[in-house]
């Protein structure tokens, strides 16, 4: 079965950097594009940033652009998401997911496929 399981979250100061990942397994990974997805709590799952399967297209949030940066080795069947300058408002817990095409809907957390259970992120001021 498919399995999507993050790593590296934890504490962190603002302005520290964090570097998440997410191994997959289960599935042909050059063959999805992955994401990454925050929930903080009382709000709704948000989209964070989008990495196509050759890695040569990436899309961001507003709210993360220019402080994150995802990342994919294929050989790895691996995904990162390295964090930043991060600021307390991106206190949440990050998940990977897999979708199997590009959509302009790719902001949208029902049109993926696959899920990991997430990492917590805390940052403090």
């Amino acid at each position: 079965q498919v399995q999507l399981v993050e790593s590296g979250g934890g504490s962190a100061q603002a302005g520290d950097s964090l570097r998440l990942s997410c191994v997959a397994s289960g599935l042909t990974f050059n063959s999805y594009y992955m994401g990454w997805f925050r929930q903080a709590p009382e709000k709704e799952r948000e989209f964070v940033a989008l990495i196509s399967t050759s890695g040569k297209s990436t899309y961001y949030a507003d709210s993360v652009k220019g402080r994150f940066t995802i990342s994919r080795d294929n050989a790895k069947n691996t995904v990162y998401l390295q964090m930043n300058s991060p600021k307390p408002e991106d206190t949440a817990v990050y998940y990977c997911a897999a979708r199997t095409y590009y959509s302009n809907t790719y902001y949208a957390p029902g049109t993926y496929n696959y899920w990991g259970q997430g990492t917590q992120v805390t940052v403090s001021s």
